[in-house]
Formats: C-alpha cells, structure tokens, sequence
C-alpha cells in the first residue's frame, strides 16, 4: 500500500540533524538550570530559610518551570499546527536563550531580597513555555520527514539531542563545580547561564534553513475546510483518549528528573559524597545514552514501540532501588555502575520510543498540539518529582520512599504504554485516523 506522505518526498536526515542539534542546544540551557537548582540555588536565592528547607524551595524552582509547560503546550502547538513547525522550532530556541541569559545576570537574595526569587521563578516560567513546543516540535518535523518504516529511528535523534544538552550542561558545571565555594557562590555558577548567549545565535541559524515537512504542507495545499483554525477543537473533540494516553505515559519523564536532580541533590547535600563524582555519574549515563538511544528506536522499528517501551519503564522502576541505595552507603563503584545501566542504557529503551509512539497516535493536523499538550501536562508531574522526592525523603534513609514513589509513576506509565495500539506498520499518512487500527499493514518490507 503506497503510504500518502510519499507523494512529497522529505528530508530525513537534515531534519533529524537539525532536531538534534536544536535540542542539544534548547536543553543545555534548561538542564544548567537544575543542576544550579541542586547545588547552589538553595544558598544563593533563599539562604534566609534553613538548609533543608532551602533545598526544597530552590528544587521547586525546578518544578515551576514545568507548570508553564501545559500553557506554553497551548500555545506553541497551535501556532505550529496552523503556520507551520519550522516557526515553532525558531520561537523555542530564542525564548529559551534569551531567558537563561538573563538567569545569570540576576542579582542574588543578599543584594535585592525577595524579589530575586521572584525574578528567577519568572524566568523558568519563560523557559518551561519555551520547552513545551521544542520536543512537539522537533518530533513532528523529524516524524513526518521520515520514512515510513524508519520513523522510530529518525524521531529518536530529538532525544539524543537532548541527552547530549545534558552531557553539554553537566560538562559545563564540572569545573564551576569544582571552584572554591566563595567564587562559586558569587560568580561561578553564572558562567554556564552567559553561554547560552551562543546557543541563541546558532539554534536561529540552524532552524531559520530548515524546510517545512511534507505532511504540513500537504495538509495547507489540500486541507480546505478540514484543516481547523483552532486545532485544540478538533484535538479535545476527535482525540481525546490519545491525548489523556500520552498524559498518563508522560509521567515516565520523573525518572530523568529524580536522577538528575533529586540524586544529585541527596547525594551531595544528604549523604555528604563529593559534587564532581556524581556529575561525573550523569555525564557518562548520558555519553552512553546517546548510542543506546538510536539503537532502541531501531529496534522498535523492527518489533514494535510497546515492547521496548514497556521493557524500559519496568526496568527503571526496578533500577531505582539499586541506584539510590547505592548513594545511600557511598560506594562509588556500584554508583557508576547502576547509574549507568539505569539511564544510559534502560531509561533510554523510553526516551528513544516515545516521540514516534506519541507523535503516531495522532493524524497531521493535530500532531503537534496533541504531542505537546499530552507531553507537557504528563512532564509536569515529572518537573515536581523532585521536590516531592525531597518532601517525602526524610533524611538518608528515606531514598526508599522515593524509589517506590518512582516505581509506581514506571508502573502507571506501563499500564497507559499496554493500553495504546500499536503503530509501527501503520502508514504516516494513515497515523491518527480510523485506518489505523487495522492491524499489520505491510510497509515495513
């Protein structure tokens, strides 16, 4: 069967590459911004609380942003579903950049009291909005470029991206980390949040060449009446079981926080273990991720999205435990070590599957609105997770809680992942549309 968005042959390998780096480059600036969470926000924007409690306060910051998330999902998917995805992808990078400069410029709680964490909360609201419409986006432009029977794989290279923005950001903060607590405290941790200034000027190059997709301009040339003004209608109207399914999937996204920030945060301010080891931890995690991610999307190519995404999500709720235990008693080897399989290796079987299993739920005319809006208010979830972790922690014996906190969102992730159809073999053009539930269409060869 000829698969209709064949009709217009797309570029494949520019959009993936330009969703890789774009992501690479939109995530640095947001992952800066938690590791700063976990390390120096607490003694910098609210050294009036006590240290426990500043922990708590500067995670939620984390979180905040994510709040801004469902909104910016509104709103950043409409604009892409009715003028187009390559207008979203430049609308992201430079809200992204221009917010996480001016992080680093803010004055600190000693210089301008309450109205510093004002300020800072303000602007992660600015980053949360611009993160809403950057993996939407990304994954629907690399989706409807792809080849039918390739779509995993070239989806998959928006979340290398992002992994390799959190290796960029972890690297960056290694030694800022490593400075003196006077320098770092004034200074130091400002460095990471001015670099951005260059993410800004590369990401608009990047996306200002890039050609919109097949599907999208197919449904502007044909669409007539069908294709809505208000696309949210027909997405809440025709598609909202796809929609509350990515919700509930969505919330897998609390194991990426609750290692990145969460971990770091109880490894260095609970357990007492040195800074740099555990950074070290997530930069090699995400050197890993970054092959395993692909070769996962491959294989789901081959056999399926539900299997390889079920797999990962039991095998993180399982991993979890040995990961914050292992911080829990100091032994460096078996941090590496499970830190690595978990989300090097296993989380990545979730974070490579995801933007094609969501993106196909959906058919052109809604994909965006119904991948960021699904996406954004799941992550939500997974944006607070930390702060959660620390409010139901309790001390270094409470990683127990926090690992069975973690393994019930894995298992809600599952059952939601179980309950979807399976789309590998069903045609792009076909994706979201009655057509699909028929099973097995072969245009997989």
């Amino acid at each position: 069967m000829t698969d209709p968005s064949t009709a217009t042959q797309g570029k494949p390998r520019k959009a993936a590459i330009a969703a890789w780096i774009g992501s690479a480059l939109e995530y640095y600036d947001f992952f800066i911004y938690g590791t700063a969470a976990a390390l120096v926000f607490n003694k910098i924007f609210f050294p009036a609380a006590d240290p426990a409690t500043g922990t708590l306060l500067a995670l939620a910051t984390f979180g905040v942003g994510y709040l801004a998330r469902p909104v910016g999902a509104f709103i950043l998917g409409h604009i892409g579903d009715v003028f187009g995805r390559k207008r979203v992808l430049v609308y992201t990078v430079l809200l992204m950049g221009v917010s996480t400069v001016l992080v680093g410029c803010l004055p600190t709680y000693q210089q301008i009291g309450v109205t510093a964490p004002i300020l800072l909360v303000a602007l992660r609201l600015l980053q949360g909005l611009s993160a809403a419409g950057e993996q939407a986006g990304a994954n629907s432009m690399s989706l409807e470029h792809a080849p039918p029977n390739r779509r995993a794989y070239y989806t998959s290279f928006t979340l290398s991206g992002t992994q390799a923005g959190q290796i960029l950001a972890t690297a960056i903060f290694l030694p800022v980390a490593a400075l003196p607590e006077h320098h770092l405290l004034s200074w130091g941790w400002r460095l990471p949040f001015w670099l951005s200034a260059g993410v800004v000027v590369v990401g608009l190059v990047i996306r200002s060449k890039l050609d919109e997709t097949p599907v999208f301009e197919r449904e502007v040339a044909t669409g007539g009446t069908k294709r809505a003004k208000t696309p949210l209608a027909p997405l809440f109207r025709d598609h909202w079981a796809s929609v509350l399914r990515v919700v509930v999937a969505s919330v897998i996204a609390a194991v990426s926080t609750i290692f990145t920030v969460y971990a770091l945060s109880y490894a260095v301010n609970t357990v007492g273990l040195a800074r740099t080891p555990i950074l070290w931890v997530g930069v090699l995690a995400n050197v890993v991720a970054l092959f395993a991610i692909p070769l996962w999307a491959r294989l789901a190519d081959r056999i399926g999205r539900k299997p390889v995404f079920i797999g990962g999500s039991l095998g993180c709720a399982v991993l979890m435990f040995a990961y914050l235990w292992s911080l829990s008693i100091g032994n460096y080897g078996l941090i590496f070590g499970v830190g690595i399989l978990m989300f090097g290796v296993v989380y990545s079987a979730t974070n490579g599957i995801w933007p094609a299993f969501y993106g196909e739920m959906f058919p052109a005319r809604v994909r965006l609105s119904g991948m960021a809006v699904g996406t954004q208010i799941g992550f939500a979830l997974g944006g607070f997770s930390p702060s959660i972790a620390e409010a139901i922690g309790g001390g270094r014996d409470g990683w127990v809680n926090v690992a069975l906190f973690t393994a019930g969102l894995c298992l809600v992730n599952v059952l939601a992942v179980a309950s979807g159809r399976e789309t590998y073999r069903v045609p792009t053009g076909e994706l979201g549309s009655p057509k699909a539930n028929r099973p097995a269409l072969a245009v997989n060869g």
